[in-house]
């Protein structure tokens, strides 16, 4: 069973970071360019980032450039999104997928929630 899980959420002051994670198992995604993306309440699902198979290129939605940085780490099965300069419109649930998400890959995603 293929799973991906993502954590490191919390609730933090505008200005603040976090670094999310998100670990694979039941496969291994280091043949695929992975994504990060959230959806914050009442909205539909958002595009964030992603991040090529050799990590070397990467892409980000306007509202994030410059505050957030994906990575990975093949090895490990692991995707990463360093959240830094948070503001209070990043408050949504965070996921991770594949960079043209698989439906059957959505997780439970992680909470973030930025103060003002």
């Amino acid at each position: 069973q293929v799973q991906l899980v993502e954590s490191g959420g919390g609730l933090v002051q505008a200005g603040g970071s976090l670094r999310l994670s998100c670990a694979a198992s039941g496969r291994t995604f280091s043949s695929y360019a992975m994504g990060w993306f959230r959806q914050a309440p009442g909205k539909e699902r958002e595009f964030v980032a992603r991040i090529s198979l050799s990590g070397g290129s990467t892409y980000y939605v306007d509202s994030v450039k410059g505050r957030f940085t994906i990575s990975r780490n093949r090895a490990k099965n692991t995707v990463y999104l360093q959240m830094n300069s948070l503001k209070p419109e990043d408050t949504a649930v965070y996921y991770c997928n594949t960079a043209s998400p698989h439906s059957d890959y959505w997780g439970q995603g992680t909470q973030v929630t930025v103060s003002s």
